[in-house]
């Protein structure tokens, strides 16, 4: 059965569930809560500047691995180059990725790796995506913060990215329902 559905792939070579998406990350602070003592109203900073980079990611729900891309714009281009480091991070293993109904996730210049299988999302179903909750996770690091250009923004986020661990991605996005699969 195997070398039925997997007719290129080394011996050893897993199938894995993976969910991806794209997420905004810009200038433009996100004001929320935080604490003061009673009697004091905290005051924080707020800027405007319409600065913007792109994280593409891809995580697999049962081990934790993960890939993500800073970039700047999602088009079919930086789609492609992405599909490509979740290749080589995927080594001798296929995956089925999941991803939302986006257009440069269906163009036809879409170039998809070999051991990459692609299937779409029912449009408006962003909560069968468990990627959906990384990116609140990597933005709480953002919240009343200003950054002086957008290559600290970048940097910042990178960091936060290569941050997260195997144990937080499972246990954000390992639903009962993907772990039962498997």
């Amino acid at each position: 059965m195997n070398n039925h559905i997997l007719p290129f792939a080394e011996e050893g070579a897993k199938i894995r569930l993976m969910f991806e998406d794209e997420a905004s990350f810009g200038r433009i602070n996100d004001i929320s809560r935080c604490w003061a003592p009673d009697g004091i109203r905290p005051v924080v900073p707020y800027q405007m500047v319409r600065e913007y980079r792109q994280v593409y990611g891809a995580v697999d729900p049962i081990t934790g691995d993960r890939t993500f891309m800073v970039t700047p714009t999602c088009n079919t281009e930086w789609t492609n180059a992405f599909l490509s480091e979740v290749s080589k991070d995927l080594g001798k293993d296929y995956a089925l990725l999941c991803l939302d109904c986006a257009s440069w996730h269906k163009s036809k210049g879409l170039r998809i790796p070999e051991n990459i299988r692609l299937f779409h999302l029912l449009p408006s179903t962003p909560e069968m995506n468990p990627i959906e909750q990384v990116w609140p996770e990597v933005r709480r690091e953002f919240k009343n913060k200003l950054y002086k250009t957008l290559g600290n923004l970048v940097d910042k986020l990178c960091d936060k990215l290569n941050s997260i661990t195997n144990k937080q991605v499972k246990s954000i996005t390992g639903r009962t329902w993907i772990k039962s699969m498997f």
